[in-house]
C-alpha cells in the first residue's frame, strides 16, 4: 500500500502518556478509518485492508472501541425480531446465544 506523509501537530504533553511518533501515526490512521466506517463511507473489509489487519481483527477492534458493527434503528430491529419469530414458527432453529448477542448489541439486555 502506498503512503503519503503529512505533518501533524500534536500537543507535546501527549508524550507524557507514553505516545511516540509511530503510535500517534497508528492512532490517527485508526481514527480516520473508524470514522470512515462509522460514516458508512467504507465497508468493514475495506477498513481492515486500510489498517492492514484481517476483517475478524477489525470486528474485534470495533468491539474494543465500543463501536456497533450493526446499527439498527428501532424499526429495523423490530423487523429483524419479527423475521426471527417467523423463522422459528417455520421450524428453523436459532440459538439463544445468537439472540442474546443481538439483544446485547441493541442494548436490550
Amino acid at each position: 500500500m502506498s503512503e503519503t506523509t503529512f505533518e501533524v501537530r500534536v500537543p507535546t504533553n501527549l508524550l507524557d502518556y507514553g505516545f511516540n511518533q509511530k503510535q500517534v501515526e497508528q492512532h490517527v490512521t485508526e481514527w480516520i478509518v473508524l470514522s470512515l466506517f462509522t460514516e458508512g463511507r467504507i465497508s468493514s473489509g475495506k477498513a481492515a485492508q486500510l489498517l492492514n489487519i484481517t476483517r475478524i481483527k477489525f470486528l474485534a477492534l470495533l468491539r474494543k472501541r465500543g463501536i456497533a458493527y450493526i446499527d439498527y434503528s428501532p424499526e429495523e430491529l423490530a423487523e429483524e425480531f419479527e423475521a426471527v419469530q417467523t423463522l422459528r414458527k417455520q421450524g428453523f432453529s436459532i440459538s439463544q446465544p445468537v439472540i442474546d448477542a443481538v439483544l446485547q448489541q441493541a442494548g436490550e439486555k
